[in-house]
């Protein structure tokens, strides 16, 4: 997982429960094959200077972006094509797990700025318009197709670089 820089963890700390790609347990995301990502925003409950709170998607401002961490904590990543569904889903696992109405929202692909070489997409919920504090949520995602990533190249140019003096 990526490391955090403080200043955006501080303003974004990680209290959401998000699953993408709800109805597929590998999460794969296919850059050429969809036009959006599903992603569900479930209820969840935190800490919050020693209070415990609860973040309800069902009844907060529809104010979220989509993407890697470097995507988003600027203000970028995609935006939902519209406000969503309310839907029940289930929240916990096994014998504990109880229907709850979550947010399910769309997000378009090409806008999410996720590449090959992402393994965890990150859901920004924004406090206001500014941009400038909310709360996180990420899933890990298989990430299939679009254009090789500059880290990709690079990879690329090593090894043939390597393979080439090796000889």
């Amino acid at each position: 997982m990526p490391a955090l820089s403080g200043l955006a963890a501080a303003h974004f700390p990680s209290e959401l429960a998000i699953d993408v790609q709800p109805e597929n347990e590998d999460n794969v995301v296919d850059l050429d094959a969809d036009d959006t990502v599903p992603v569900a925003v479930l209820p969840s409950e935190f800490l919050s200077e020693g209070e415990r709170r609860t973040f309800d998607p069902t009844e907060r401002e529809r104010r979220y972006r989509l993407g890697p961490w470097s995507a988003s904590e600027d203000g970028g990543g995609a935006r939902p094509v519209d406000d969503g569904e309310i839907a029940s889903m289930e929240v916990g696992h096994g014998e504990a797990a109880k229907k709850r109405d979550g947010l399910l929202l769309e997000f378009p692909v090409g806008e999410t700025e996720l590449d090959s070489t992402d393994d965890v997409a990150w859901l920004f919920w924004d406090r206001d318009e500014s941009r400038e504090h909310g709360l996180t949520g990420f899933n890990a995602v298989t990430i299939l197709g679009g254009e090789p990533s500059g880290r990709d190249l690079a990879a690329l140019l090593r090894e043939l670089i390597v393979t080439l003096i090796g000889r």
